[in-house]
């Protein structure tokens, strides 16, 4: 008999910076760790990803350190060793103490590239272990629509929502890229692992309408054509 296997690790809402300038890579990132527990931003080149970490307290920066612009930032501020978060870096080598010593010392890893989402949720975890301080606002929200990840529960205003687990982490997604139109292919994907059919897709779509959308206004929409937003104005 095999052993079974233990559940991933889950974020504490911790507030992570994914640095690539791949968007599908971006998006990878950033919908796994969202879905994971995480509060997630993004900077699509090594200059901004720098300057944002100058300027924001994050808990953790995963780092593409195959970018094409990294040379520049020999001319960058260096960070205080008090301001640096540790650092994942996504890389083709293996040599970390010269891949972005801008960001200065302190704690670090890699994955290589490709890398398998599972371990870069591993590197996280043991990265971020003992680091989180609650704040105010961890709580994924997009105006009264609410999610507890330390439940798996959503809200519309008082009211609960009695999501099942692909309705959960479609809201999660949606929640994500909050006024981005997600495509089918995206939501299958990231939902259920793999493709289904547009059948399947717009099914969970109106269950999770007829949950959400009781009140006004409405906060799901279908861009015909092109998939489906959350938001409160119309396109």
């Amino acid at each position: 008999m095999s052993t079974p296997q233990p559940a991933p690790a889950r974020g504490d809402g911790q507030h992570v910076l994914v640095v690539a300038d791949d968007p599908s890579t971006v998006e990878l990132l950033t919908t796994t760790l969202v879905l994971a527990g995480y509060q997630v931003q993004s900077a699509a080149n090594g200059a901004d990803g720098l300057k944002r970490v100058t300027e924001h307290p994050y808990d953790l920066v995963v780092f593409d350190a195959t970018m094409p612009d990294l040379d520049g930032l020999q001319r960058g501020r260096r960070l205080p060793p008090a301001d640096r978060p540790p650092v994942l870096f996504l890389t083709a080598y293996e040599s970390l103490h010269t891949l972005v010593p801008e960001l200065g010392l302190g704690e670090e890893d890699y994955v290589t590239k490709p890398f398998g989402i599972s371990e870069v949720l591993a590197r996280v975890h043991v990265l971020l272990r003992g680091r989180h301080t609650p704040r105010q606002g961890d709580t994924p929200h997009y105006r009264d629509l609410l999610l507890d990840h330390a439940t798996c529960e959503a809200r519309r205003g008082a009211r609960p929502l009695d999501l099942t687990p692909a309705e959960y982490r479609l809201v999660c997604l949606l929640l994500a890229h909050a006024e981005r139109v997600l495509s089918k292919g995206q939501i299958s994907r990231h939902v259920w692992g793999d493709v289904r059919a547009d059948n399947a897709i717009e099914k969970l779509v109106s269950r999770l309408r007829r949950k959400v959308d009781v009140e006004e206004p409405a906060l799901i929409h279908t861009r015909r054509g092109f998939g489906y937003w959350l938001g409160c104005s119309s396109r």
